[in-house]
């Protein structure tokens, strides 16, 4: 939205002199909200960790559906709010929006990446910064945008997926470093161990 304030005052005095200012402000009004979900279930048996995998990643169920199957224990919840933008995601965002060609943050190429580095973000990245790290392939029915201003990604990390200590995390449209990065968020989220089964959820809103 443009919001134009234009103010002029002249002032005529007894000495014959006249003055006038004229001052022109342009404000354009928007907001980018961003937050990252986080839901850690806990260690479970082999047979459950292969079902837990299926209804959340094949199936695209949400993990409030999968509560009301009331036979996994309940996931943990780490809410993270805010990251930052790279400059080669908002590029790539401009070109597709404007009709341009590119690879889209959509189901097929969508990945969300994690990793133990702890360099600080900054625009100018164009990958996760650690050692270790992993990409995973959207869950089933992800990523869901045309609503809401917003849009959402999400990845299912199972038993053997990203067992280290998640420090940074992003959304690609590739599953390495060399795809484009969204985005990247750096955070202490926690130690994944083996045989539990984390899920990673992004949504970007507009408004």
């Amino acid at each position: 939205m443009w919001v134009t304030k234009l103010s002029r005052s002249i002032r005529e005095g007894g000495t014959g002199r006249d003055s006038a200012s004229v001052r022109i402000a342009v404000e354009d009004h928007g907001r980018i909200r961003s937050e990252w979900r986080i839901w850690k279930y806990p260690r479970m048996e082999s047979w459950a960790q292969r079902q837990l995998h299926y209804l959340h990643h094949v199936l695209g169920w949400s993990v409030e559906k999968v509560k009301e199957l009331g036979i996994f224990e309940k996931p943990s919840l780490l809410w993270v709010p805010g990251n930052i933008l790279l400059n080669e995601g908002i590029n790539l965002l401009w070109t597709l929006a404007c009709g341009g060609t590119g690879t889209p943050w959509n189901s097929t190429n969508s990945y969300i990446g994690v990793g133990d580095g702890t360099t600080a973000e900054s625009a100018n990245q164009t990958g996760l910064q650690g050692t270790n790290k992993q990409y995973k392939a959207m869950d089933s029915g992800y990523p869901t945008y045309g609503s809401n201003q917003q849009a959402k990604w999400q990845s299912t990390f199972g038993s053997a997926d990203a067992n280290f200590t998640w420090n940074e995390i992003t959304v690609a449209n590739g599953s390495s470093d060399t795809a484009v990065n969204l985005n990247r968020k750096v955070q202490n989220l926690g130690t994944k161990a083996s045989g539990t089964t984390w899920i990673a959820q992004l949504t970007i809103t507009l408004s």
